[in-house]
């Protein structure tokens, strides 16, 4: 494996509550279980209660967002308290030092909803159409962090989603991170063709094009560049459509590695995933075994059959 190549383990920010801390206003948790039992051996967990960062206990008074000519305040319900100074002080603060490759917030909540949280004005609510006053602060800081909240990666698309950005994040962040040279960042994005191909074709060639300047642009600049599309293309979503194309493209790169009826068979199957007969980890599975049998490295290697770990086991739902 080339330097600066390794498997990428993920930071991961979330709110502590999913992670079982007793930190909500009731003085429960809001335990994730796909967090906790699952994902949690892979990432590094980088957890935070906002609420509990500018000084409020557990339990607490409820909190929710007020609507004022100034923009939303973030007020307690019952006291009238105005903690949106707080509020406004920590989450610059944490966005500032966010060393983050994915964030998973506590859904619903007035600091860290990241969509549909409720804005007053008196008691009734004006739209529900608010993100939390924290997480809009992350996300508008940081556009291109993967986000999500407890409640959507219930979602197994999502969850899949999700999960695969933050690991290719992972890899991307190690990469640069280390004394990496035009080389590294050439096998890294050969590695990882296929994956891209299946976010956005247009992400697939302008990192490529950015990859193939390592050598002649300034280093910085072309990390910086080169983070940026890379980030954009993963942030693009996969379809049926674009992973058929790829699969496609794994198939012919095995070339001459298999007999007709071998090829027949797994373009057979490819159908059947295009048709949403089967979940997609068929279809990879068959494709991986023969780029092995056929020693096709190229394919073998492509991120693309495993861009998060084998345990997880996120693509066996069938869409």
């Amino acid at each position: 494996m080339e330097e600066g190549q390794g498997c990428g383990r993920p930071r991961v920010a979330v709110s502590s509550c999913l992670l079982g801390e007793p930190v909500r206003h009731n003085g429960g948790h809001s335990r994730s279980r796909y967090l906790t039992d699952e994902l949690a051996p892979f990432v590094d967990w980088l957890p935070l209660c906002p609420e509990m960062a500018i000084g409020l206990g557990a339990p607490r008074e409820a909190l929710r967002l007020e609507r004022s000519p100034e923009g939303p305040r973030l007020m307690t319900r019952r006291s009238r308290r105005d903690l949106t100074p707080a509020m406004a002080v920590l989450a610059a603060e944490r966005t500032a030092e966010l060393a983050a490759d994915g964030y998973v917030f506590k859904a619903k909540s007035p600091s860290c909803g990241i969509h549909g949280i409720p804005l007053y004005a008196g008691e009734n609510a004006v739209t529900r159409q608010q993100r939390g006053m924290f997480a809009d602060a992350v996300i508008e800081a940081h556009p291109l962090l993967p986000v999500e909240d407890d409640g959507r990666l219930n979602d197994a698309v999502r969850r899949e989603a999700f999960t695969e950005r933050i690991f290719a994040h992972a890899r991307l962040r190690e990469l640069l991170e280390s004394p990496w040279k035009p080389r590294d960042l050439m096998a890294f994005q050969a590695r990882h063709k296929m994956q891209l191909l299946a976010h956005t074709t247009e992400g697939y060639r302008e990192t490529g094009r950015l990859a193939a300047q390592a050598g002649t642009r300034p280093r910085d600049e072309v990390a910086a560049a080169y983070s940026i599309a890379f980030r954009t293309a993963m942030a693009a979503p996969t379809t049926v459509g674009r992973h058929v194309n790829v699969l496609q493209h794994c198939l012919g790169m095995i070339g001459d590695g298999l007999d007709p009826v071998r090829r027949a068979d797994v373009a057979e199957v490819i159908a059947s995933y295009q048709a949403r007969r089967v979940a997609l980890s068929v279809p990879l599975a068959l494709l991986l075994h023969h780029a092995r049998g056929a020693a096709a490295t190229y394919v073998e290697e492509q991120t693309y059959f495993q861009p998060y770990p084998e345990d997880l086991r996120l693509r066996n739902h069938v869409v």
